[in-house]
């Protein structure tokens, strides 16, 4: 059979969760488009071809499949609604308000590893609303095979950070200093990326600091950068636990719910020496990052993309009679409408279901 499948994002941090699908996807001989309900990510997806422009011509393309990389996916469009997630479970909120929240309108959520897919089973089970297969996460298959890079002459250390003010480096005045000081005296070589949605005037501030032992780049493609860094620097921000699936160290400064396998500290004079002891790579310190690794995502294939392609396929074809409608959420269902300001009194709550082909 030929399958059609829609890849749903909202913000430009998506692209690399998406862009290993759409190879697999387009690798097999199917179609697939991408759609963004918001204006930051139509920018990203700026002159790619294969992108649906309005809700209308995604309703007129009628997806087999939709692959959402965001919260939320219209439920008006019938068809299997998949979550696959934006980030790993950062844990920069309280339990229930973060990476586990159902929303009503999934139909399978895509899970990236043991920590993940216990929850929504668990979750599952009283719901009965959706189903979970665990697939590994599409964004880190570049990650893999992983390349350990330690360079003796020239560390290389790798600065995140979230977006989320009250957890972030990058407005902390000391840390910026720090930084400043540290970049100036060729002892290390940093590279930084910010969240998106970190306000202009405080990614200014960073670049600025542009030198030879100091590069801030303007992107959402992290691998790359994360393939050259011996260690990480970070605050509270879900590119720690991709950045961890290296088995490199990761130091962090005021982390939300700080983890035996992070070297957190809580002042900016403690940098330098933090950064000196995760060079040192401490033997602890890796054997509770890597235990970590084997629940948040084990596979290091990197064909998870594989994994969802092949997951959502079959899932589609799956008898879902013994599954419940969908709850009726109304005020979210109206939202979606606002936002992407079609309004339809159509909505599907019932899992969607392609029937095979008879040979």
């Amino acid at each position: 059979m030929h399958y059609k499948f829609l890849i749903y994002i909202s913000y430009s941090y998506a692209l690399p969760i998406g862009i290993p699908l759409e190879k697999e996807i387009l690798k097999r001989g199917y179609t697939v488009y991408w759609f963004s309900d918001l204006k930051e990510g139509r920018i990203a997806l700026g002159d790619r071809e294969n992108v649906l422009e309005s809700i209308s011509t995604v309703c007129d393309y009628k997806p087999d499949i939709i692959l959402s990389a965001t919260d939320n996916v219209p439920d008006f469009i019938n068809c299997l609604k998949v979550q696959i997630f934006h980030g790993f479970n950062a844990e920069k909120r309280t339990f229930k308000k973060d990476h586990f929240r159902i929303r009503g309108l999934f139909d399978l959520y895509c899970t990236q590893g043991p920590s993940t897919t216990s929850v929504f089973k668990d979750i599952a089970k009283k719901r009965k609303h959706f189903e979970v297969i665990e697939t590994g996460w599409s964004k880190v298959d570049p990650l893999f095979p992983v390349k350990k890079r330690i360079n003796p002459s020239l560390s290389t250390i790798f600065i995140a950070s979230t977006f989320t003010e009250r957890l972030s480096l990058a407005h902390n005045h000391d840390v910026f200093e720090t930084i400043r000081t540290l970049s100036q005296n060729g002892k290390y070589r940093f590279i930084m990326v910010l969240h998106p949605k970190i306000p202009n005037d405080i990614k200014a501030k960073w670049a600025d600091l542009s030198n030879a032992y100091f590069s801030y780049f303007d992107t959402t493609d992290l691998i790359p950068l994360f393939r050259q860094a011996d260690i990480m620097f970070s605050d509270t921000t879900s590119a720690i636990q991709e950045f961890g699936l290296q088995n490199k160290p990761i130091v962090t400064f005021n982390h939300y719910n700080p983890k035996p396998y992070l070297l957190n500290i809580t002042s900016a004079r403690d940098i330098e020496p933090a950064i000196e002891k995760a060079l040192s790579q401490p033997e602890d310190l890796l054997k509770q990052l890597a235990a970590f690794n084997e629940e948040l995502h084990p596979y290091r294939d990197g064909k998870s993309s594989a994994r969802v392609v092949d997951a959502t396929i079959e899932f589609l074809h799956r008898d879902k009679s013994y599954m419940k409608t969908k709850p009726l959420n109304l005020v979210r269902k109206y939202k979606i409408r606002k936002r992407l300001n079609h309004f339809t009194l159509k909505s599907y709550n019932k899992p969607f279901t392609l029937p095979v082909e008879a040979s």
